[in-house]
């Protein structure tokens, strides 16, 4: 039990990466404060969080609303009287254009929630984490801050911004005891990827098995982990095995970006 006792925001309660976090953060004993849009998905969550013998809090929130964020995090601190974990995994995929045919009011909306949205939350919760001494940030970054694909331009450089904050946050919060750190997933298994992929291989004329193999041969270990494996990596950053960690950004991709 890593995290028994703690409690943790995870923004962002989708059918992947969000769930899969709460999960794997109850399993170790925190419980945890749920923040999304979604009250169906969260409530679904929930339930599994719960039946792992967590408490569950959770609170309809938009990132890119500032009173919402300050209202998540008094939620938080009134149920449970503290917060030590701050999970940002909310996201926003970006427009899927060409620069050159973009509307850069698409650009914003990305920017206002991977980035912008995300910085709000973290501001919100700074209090409850400070009064902790010993507290995390996690952000959840992807593998778009290093290795750039067509098309995903604005979400990759909202990201690399983050990237680059998630570091001047390490720098200035640090004497408080916030610790940092973000994680760069690659592609995550999951639905939305195998229709990415089934997609790509109708479009190539190809089987479903050889466009997974093509993608899943450029990582180091032949395949592309799930959301549940990644989130793993959230545990380590959340608990005391990072304690003397702070500011990094480590890839959780099955070795497809070596930096």
């Amino acid at each position: 039990m890593l995290l028994e006792g703690k409690v943790a925001i995870v923004s962002g309660l989708g059918p992947g990466m969000g769930r899969d976090i709460s999960l794997a953060l109850g399993r170790e004993g925190a419980d945890i404060v749920m923040a999304a849009r979604r009250v169906e998905k969260m409530t679904e969550v929930a339930a599994e969080v719960e039946a792992v013998g967590r408490q569950v809090l959770c609170v309809p929130t938009d990132i890119t609303d500032r009173a919402a964020c300050v209202a998540l995090a008094g939620a938080a601190t009134d149920r449970f009287g503290r917060v030590d974990v701050l999970v940002n995994n909310a996201f926003h995929d970006g427009n899927f254009s060409s620069f050159e045919d973009s509307d850069l009011a698409d650009w914003r909306t990305t920017f206002d929630v991977n980035l912008f949205g995300t910085l709000q939350l973290t501001q919100a919760v700074l209090p409850a984490l400070k009064a902790r001494d010993d507290s995390r940030i996690i952000m959840i970054n992807t593998m778009s801050t290093q290795r750039i694909e067509p098309l995903f331009a604005a979400y990759a450089a909202s990201k690399a911004a983050l990237a680059t904050v998630t570091k001047s946050l390490a720098q200035e919060l640090g004497h408080h005891g916030v610790r940092v750190n973000g994680i760069h997933p690659g592609y995550i298994w999951g639905p939305s990827v195998e229709w990415y992929f089934r997609h790509l291989a109708e479009e190539q004329g190809r089987t479903f098995d050889e466009v997974y193999a093509d993608i899943a041969g450029e990582n180091c270990l032949k395949y592309i982990p799930s959301s549940e494996e990644i989130a793993g990596a959230v545990v380590f950053f959340a608990s005391d095995l990072s304690k003397a960690v702070t500011g990094q950004a480590l890839s959780v991709n099955a070795g497809h970006w070596l930096g």
